[in-house]
């Protein structure tokens, strides 16, 4: 899987849980979602996303595949 596809389903996973934890608990929880959108929003045009940087100091390739 490439550091892009992890990139996607991490934001996305994150969205959700935010979404369900804003519905079970408080409504507060959706400033998760909102970080997480302003994130891919800047690395859209910046090209800097702080978890492709983790992962490529963990060594996950971008092209890499399962």
């Amino acid at each position: 899987m490439s550091i892009d596809r992890i990139v996607m389903a991490f934001a996305g996973a994150m969205v959700l849980l935010s979404v369900a934890l804003a519905a079970l608990f408080s409504p507060w929880w959706m400033l998760l979602a909102g970080f997480v959108g302003l994130n891919l929003f800047q690395a859209a045009f910046t090209g800097l996303c702080p978890l492709a940087m983790i992962l490529k100091h963990f060594g996950v390739k971008p092209g890499a595949a399962f």
